[in-house]
């Protein structure tokens, strides 16, 4: 979607509301407009013209971190061994879900506010599909693994990671439970795990 550059002193405002934003998803504060508006110093009309609704202004936080997997997982695609592949992405996503506080309402909302939000939506799921069924296909993970099991899977270590380790923690801690799951999905020969790398 093309949309004309914002007037300087528009984008300083834009720039403004999604910072104040930014900082609140981070505490875990839930986004109000009206609360948005005073915290960054600006009239409420202001914040309501950049972002009609709270959503639409998370959904805002959260699209450079979606853009980034969406980048990742392209270039994933190049990679010419898929359980290598579906590993690295893998390990991208759960790393974005345990430090971007924006991407798991956002990724699990059923409907979206803007365009650029379900673009990028559509194209991670579709990245992970592919690459879950290059790496099927060349016989590394289960064959009764589907697309639609990832992201329950991915919510699950997510979730854990969150939940039993400290914030300075959480990544490495994320990492430790998605190599176990990744372990469980490989396909195993003569008692040993078929090498991903």
């Amino acid at each position: 979607m093309t949309t004309a550059p914002l007037r300087k002193d528009a984008a300083r405002n834009w720039e403004r509301i999604v910072a104040v934003a930014r900082d609140l998803v981070d505490e875990g504060t839930p986004l109000q407009l009206n609360d948005i508006a005073r915290r960054a110093g600006l009239g409420v009309g202001t914040v309501y013209r950049h972002f009609p609704t709270a959503e639409a202004l998370l959904e805002t936080v959260a699209t450079p971190c979606l853009e980034k997997l969406a980048a990742h997982g392209e270039q994933a695609l190049a990679d010419a061994n898929p359980g290598r592949a579906l590993a690295d992405f893998l390990t991208r996503t759960i790393e974005a879900q345990v430090t971007d506080a924006s991407l798991s309402t956002v990724t699990a909302a059923v409907t979206d506010a803007l365009p650029r939000t379900t673009e990028l939506k559509r194209t991670l799921r579709s990245v992970g599909a592919q690459l879950l069924e290059r790496a099927r296909d060349a016989g590394v993970v289960r064959a009764d693994l589907t697309s639609d099991d990832l992201v329950p899977l991915m919510c699950g270590v997510a979730y854990a990671a969150t939940v039993h380790s400290a914030p300075a923690d959480r990544v490495e801690t994320a990492r430790r439970y998605l190599a176990a799951l990744l372990e469980g999905l490989c396909i195993h020969k003569a008692g040993h795990p078929r090498s991903r790398g």
